[in-house]
């Protein structure tokens, strides 16, 4: 298939078609319910969302919207419209119950609004964006079953999504993903088995099958640490290497990653290469600095962030600095979350779940090394995740326990985060995906 001018996949071009003025009366009709409208004319309104969901092959009807009164912090907080204006970004969040919620962040105000859930499906732990294709990919995570990973077209004016199609990720507990559009190769981590696999992509954005599975072998001390547990999935800045922090097994795995083939392979064909932790540590997640040249690693059991140098060349990482998350003398469970680095790579945020707090460090320019600049109360409990939007003004962080997604501003002269006091209602976030 060919892609035409403005970059949308067929299936974007098709569904826009098939649903613009229907999806837009469903909104327009669910935004009237938030403020308390007559029901009529919202069952009129869910009835064409329905019939464009009927259409395009996935219920745009699951458009509900947020409530006004499910939202804090003034006028900030307040429902707007659905429609997208300049200076805006839409965000999805995964929810533990099963949803995905779509917000709309107003990136010159700093709003953020509820446009409602979007899908259902099993556990979304993680999604990941390809704005330029018009596509989201979610992880899905269903406890007790094989996990999986779902193609979605999105609708950029209403932050409706279109199902393409699902398929298995060939393992439990499917938590993170990556994507290489160079390939357009879809990475996932599944935390259960402990196995990382790559997807190929069909030219209309859905999945095309698996293409290879790399299983990881190895154990801990931690209670938690008896097999292993991929617990991300990051490629490397040259494309050449999958980097897979695996809890369980207190290693970050290396896979040699072939472009062409869309594969995932071992060095010899049976071990893979790795970088070990301290035992206990759990590794979680995997970031690269913009230039490349260094690597940090999240983990999550000891609460720290370890810097490393990246050399693209051998596929290897070098310990440089081990930096504590949690504050001196907390008796606490430690758990570190996430972390993410502005765009231009000087600060670096961690959410600390231990003690619900975001923790900000300043980077070296030269060994990437970390220097505390702030700790701060993440605005709820238990912050699951963070995202920066694509700007790196603001920051919204998902407290899964207090069911709350609340809105930050970073000073990008200082690294210094301030708390707006604005947040919404999101039952038990797990994960935030900006769109763009």
């Amino acid at each position: 298939m060919e892609e035409d001018r403005s970059g949308r996949w067929p299936a974007v071009r098709w569904l826009s078609r098939q649903t613009d003025g229907l999806a837009g009366l469903a909104v327009a009709a669910a935004l009237a319910v938030g403020c308390g409208v007559a029901p009529s004319v919202a069952e009129s309104g869910q009835a064409a969302g329905r019939q464009a969901g009927q259409q395009a092959g996935q219920p745009v009807g699951l458009l509900r919207p947020g409530s006004a009164a499910g939202m804090s912090g003034g006028a900030g907080a307040s429902l707007h419209g659905a429609n997208a204006g300049s200076g805006t970004t839409l965000v999805y969040i995964g929810q533990e119950g099963g949803q995905i919620q779509a917000l709309r962040l107003d990136t010159a105000q700093g709003r953020l609004s509820v446009l409602g859930t979007v899908a259902e499906l099993p556990r979304p732990r993680w999604a990941v964006s390809d704005p330029q294709r018009g596509l989201l990919y979610v992880a899905s995570d269903a406890q007790g079953q094989p996990g999986k990973v779902l193609a979605y077209a999105v609708q950029p004016e209403t932050g409706a999504l279109s199902k393409l199609n699902e398929l298995g990720a060939g393992g439990a507990g499917t938590t993170h993903l990556a994507l290489d559009p160079v390939s357009r190769t879809l990475l996932a981590a599944n935390f259960g088995g402990g196995s990382a696999v790559s997807l190929a992509i069909k030219p209309d954005g859905g999945l095309e099958e698996l293409v290879s599975s790399r299983q990881a072998i190895g154990s801990g001390p931690h209670r938690r640490q008896a097999s292993p547990h991929a617990h991300g999935v990051t490629l490397d800045p040259s494309g050449r290497f999958a980097l897979v922090p695996d809890l369980g097994a207190d290693r970050v795995f290396v896979y040699p990653f072939d472009r062409a083939t869309h594969r995932l392979a071992a060095d010899d064909g049976v071990t893979p290469r790795s970088f070990p932790v301290a035992p206990g540590s759990g590794p979680r997640r995997v970031l690269f600095s913009p230039q490349g040249q260094s690597a940090y690693v999240l983990d999550e059991l000891s609460a720290d962030v370890l810097v490393a140098g990246w050399n693209e060349v051998a596929g290897t990482l070098t310990l440089r600095q081990t930096v504590p998350i949690s504050s001196e003398g907390f008796q606490g469970a430690k758990s570190s979350a996430e972390m993410v680095l502005t765009p231009d790579g000087r600060f670096l945020v961690v959410a600390d779940r231990g003690e619900h707090t975001l923790v900000v460090f300043r980077t070296d320019p030269a060994t990437g090394q970390l220097a505390f600049v702030q700790r701060l109360p993440a605005g709820g409990d238990r912050p699951w995740n963070l995202a920066l939007d694509p700007g790196g003004r603001w920051l919204l962080v998902a407290n899964q326990q207090s069911n709350t997604v609340n809105l930050f501003s970073l000073d990008a002269a200082t690294g210094r985060i301030t708390d707006t006091g604005q947040s919404v209602a999101s039952a038990a976030p797990l994960s935030i995906t900006f769109y763009p």
